[in-house]
């Protein structure tokens, strides 16, 4: 069974949050499947090749149909011309969306989860704040965890805390119901409010 090392006020290591049994039983693949759609629907989707009916130029037939020798031509905007449209380029209107299903979304966060846990590097805390709301306090939060980069998980950010955290260049803070495999798998280490983690492994 895999469990979550739970830190006291100090950050020291005071005990640990046992998860499901049935976390160590899922594989890796939803998170594949996870992460695929995840990446995919940040895509920005802004190619826009034009096609012959957009570029500029045409109008005129470029040289008589015959006695020239050469090849017919009707219009300086056809593809096989420089300058000429795109035949069959890349357009805005595909669609990169990968569905992946709500019992999934949940076996990729749980698998990610484990995975920290096992790694020791999910972290459990009665509470979070920073209420001096100075980028200083936060960043030594994440000194004495002895982490390279951290997500921080709280059920409700308050300002001062967000005000901390928010110039933190190896920080990310979020809220309970923002957390989602992706987020989970790409931090070295996330850091958990107990309430949230609790809310999370009852709706398993």
């Amino acid at each position: 069974m895999s469990s979550a090392i739970v830190l006291n006020d100090k950050f020291e290591n005071s005990g640990e949050f046992a998860l499901p049994e049935s976390y160590d039983g899922i594989n890796s693949h939803n998170l594949h499947l996870y992460v695929k759609s995840y990446l995919a629907s940040l895509r920005a989707n802004s190619a826009n090749t034009k096609t012959k009916a957009e570029v500029s130029g045409g109008g005129k037939k470029p040289w008589s149909q015959k006695g020239r020798g050469g090849a017919r031509s009707g219009s300086n905007r056809s593809p096989v011309w420089v300058g000429g449209g795109i035949a069959m380029g890349p357009r805005a209107n595909k669609n990169y969306d990968l569905k992946v299903n709500k019992k999934q979304k949940r076996l990729a966060l749980e698998f990610a989860l484990m995975q920290k846990a096992k790694h020791h590097s999910l972290f459990v805390l009665d509470s979070l704040s920073v209420e001096s709301g100075k980028t200083k306090d936060a960043a030594n939060i994440i000194k004495s965890i002895g982490a390279r980069d951290a997500l921080i998980v709280k059920d409700l950010v308050d300002e001062k805390t967000f005000m901390a955290f928010r110039n933190v260049p190896n920080a990310y803070l979020i809220e309970s119901n923002e957390l989602n495999a992706y987020l989970a798998s790409a931090f070295y280490v996330v850091v958990i409010e107990r309430s949230a983690l609790e809310t999370i492994v009852k709706e398993a």
